[in-house]
Formats: structure tokens, sequence, C-alpha cells
């Protein structure tokens, strides 16, 4: 397998009534911590209700962190980009590329809360609708075009870019799936990446992984087009410590909140997750096979499970979240870091051999090195007598 990559998908989801500003600042202290640890990418939604999912716009939320970080690449999980004019989301898109040097990564969907798009007079079925409209609009955009186009919102009039993007010859863009193929479907037709939200979090999610894979190929040879795992991002949840008793300790924090979001407020059924008290939440994270709370260990096995059902793919992202206290968050990705994804990066086995061979060749080396002591010994009492 190809070396995989790491990342964070956050939302994100906060509790309602934090302080705004100190969720943005710890979400921007989070992506510099990840960037010292040698994650790859970080992701950063789009939503305008319900409290939680606070990011109105993924690009500002880039702009911040490219200024805080050096090499992690930053994308928009995902731009809902039947919510906009595509003239304006390429435009940002490439200023973005520009201010990055090529650090910036594309995601898009249709939007996923049916509260965000009723206040613009759009339903869930509309904006599935403009989302491939609209895509196809930025794609041409993004290839120099000269569009002129009109949709259920927008018209476009000899509309096309000013600058060219900074990447050669574009950034990395995926498109937004859960279980159904309708992002597949997509990112097969174009020849893009895929972004598999609800990869863990529902049985039909897991189970379409290896289905999806099938639609983009079946897609891309019907187009013309190319697909590669490499473009495939999967994401679940993690939390990690030194033991699976204290894993459980720390999510008592904030888990709760994120269980009833998803079961009492978001409108978004492939989100689906069970539990009514706190160990049954933890247990349907790690029994159901939703994600790991726990050890280093078991995300291992998590990660190779979701390798060996997908078939292969080209990141993992973790899911941001509030689980445990922002110190424990921390700790957990540093823990992931450190002994989760060198197993999958081809960094694991190296040094562990070469300790291997060390160890047992020590001995001979131990004589050898005091061989040559008493060699230079003898020869130096030797030196003295002359």
């Amino acid at each position: 397998m190809a070396r995989l990559k790491f990342g964070i998908f956050l939302a994100p989801v906060h509790a309602p009534g934090v302080k705004p500003a100190v969720a943005f600042e710890q979400d921007l202290q989070l992506i510099e911590h990840l960037d010292a640890l040698d994650y790859d990418e970080a992701w950063f939604g789009e939503h305008h209700s319900a409290g939680s999912e606070i990011y109105a716009s993924p690009e500002i939320l880039i702009a911040a962190a490219a200024q805080r970080t050096r090499r992690i690449k930053l994308g928009t999980g995902v731009t809902s980009i039947s919510y906009h004019n595509p003239l304006w989301v390429a435009d940002r898109m490439v200023m973005l590329d520009h201010l990055t040097r090529g650090r910036t990564l594309f995601g898009v969907g249709p939007g996923s809360l049916p509260t965000d798009s009723a206040m613009i007079g759009l339903n869930p079925t509309e904006t599935r609708e403009l989302l491939e409209e609209n895509l196809d609009i930025i794609l041409r955009l993004f290839r120099g075009e000269t569009v002129n186009a009109k949709t259920r919102t927008h018209e476009l009039i000899d509309a096309r870019l000013q600058m060219a993007p900074y990447s050669d010859p574009l950034f990395d863009i995926a498109v937004a799936a859960v279980a159904s193929p309708t992002g597949a479907r997509l990112a097969g037709t174009h020849g893009l990446g895929l972004l598999s939200i609800g990869a863990t979090l529902s049985a039909d999610g897991f189970d379409a992984l290896a289905h999806h894979w099938n639609v983009m190929e079946e897609r891309a040879a019907a187009a013309g087009t190319t697909v590669d795992r490499s473009g495939w991002r999967l994401v679940g949840p993690f939390h990690l410590a030194e033991t699976e008793e204290q894993a459980r300790r720390e999510v008592a924090y904030g888990i709760e909140h994120w269980f009833r979001y998803f079961q009492k407020v978001a409108a978004f059924p492939q989100m689906a997750v069970s539990g009514d008290d706190l160990n049954e939440m933890i247990d349907f994270i790690n029994t159901a096979g939703i994600g790991v709370i726990g050890t280093a260990d078991q995300a291992r096995a998590q990660v190779q499970r979701l390798v060996d059902q997908a078939g292969g793919f080209g990141t993992m992202l973790l899911m941001g979240h509030d689980w445990a206290d922002p110190t424990a968050t921390r700790r957990s990705f540093e823990i992931f870091a450190r002994d989760v994804a060198p197993h999958f990066q081809g960094q694991y086995a190296p040094t562990v051999e070469a300790a291997r061979l060390a160890s047992e060749g020590r001995e001979r080396h131990s004589r050898a090195q005091l061989d040559a002591v008493a060699h230079m010994t003898e020869k130096y009492e030797k030196e003295r007598v002359q």
C-alpha cells in the first residue's frame, strides 16, 4: 500500500453557548499543533445554523490557518457550492491557492443541514441538483473557459477568472459522499477525489465504501476520465489515550453533546448515532465499528479495517470533535501521530528492524569494543616503555 496520509476534518461540533472567539482560537491552535506533528491535511466545514457547526466560511478559516502553519494543506470541507454564485466560489479558491502557496484543497458538496438551505429558499433536492450544475461551471472556470450559464439561482454572462491557479495545474478537488452513490458518481464523471464523510458512522456508510470506488471507476470509464485511490479521503472519529479506561474517562467531558447534536438537533439522518447514556455512547463508537475511544493499538486495527474494506485509499481524516477537553484532545492527536501513523507510512518497520539487528549483534559488537580498548591500551603501554 502507498503511504497513507492523515489529517483532521473539523466541521466543527462545538457546544452552543461557548464563546465563538475562544472556540475559533482553540481550533486554530489545534491546527498549528497538527502542523508541528506532521499531519498532512486539515479540512474546515461550512454551516449556517443549528448552533454547533459555527464555521460560516471555510475559506476564512483557511486564510487564518495558513498564517499560523508551514506545511499542512488546508481544505474546504466542504464548500456548499449550491448556496453560492459558482463564479465567486472559483475566484475565491484561486485566490486562496495563491495566498497559501499551493496548500489549498477544495471540497464540494450540496450542504448538509436543511436548516441552512431553507433560509435561502432551497430544499435538499434542489441543492443536490445545483451541486452538479455548479460543479460543472466551476471546473470550466478553473480550466480557463469563458462561461455563459443560467441556473435556478444565478446567471453568468461571459464569466471568466482573472487569475490562473498557483498550483500546477490545479489544487486537489474532492466531492463529499456519505452513503449514497451521488458523490462517487460526480467524482468519477469529472475525475476528482472523493471525501467519504460518513465512512464509518453507519453500517450503510461502511458497506458502501467498496461500492463507492466501483461507482467512481464505472463513471470515469463512461466519461473518459481517470480516478486514483490517492485522492480518496475517509473520515472517522478517534480519541486515544494510554489506556482505554483513561480514554473513556476523558470523553465524558463532551461526547454527550456530540451525540445529542446528531440525535436531536441536526436534521442530518445520514449521521446516525445511538446511545442513551455515556457508556452506551462509548460502546457504540467502539463496538459498531464507528471509530475508536481507546488506545493506539485499537486505532491501528480500525485504520487497517478501513483499508481492507475500501480496498485502499489516500488519506485518513480524524473527525474533529470536543469529546475531551483541549489538552486531552491535543494529546490524542500526538498519540495517533507517534504510534499509529508510522505503521501506514513505512516509518515503523525500518527503525524496529534496525533495533532488532543491533540487539542480535550486541554481544558480538560489545566484545569487539572491549577488544579494541584492550588493543589500544596494550599499544599505549608498549609506547611508554620505549
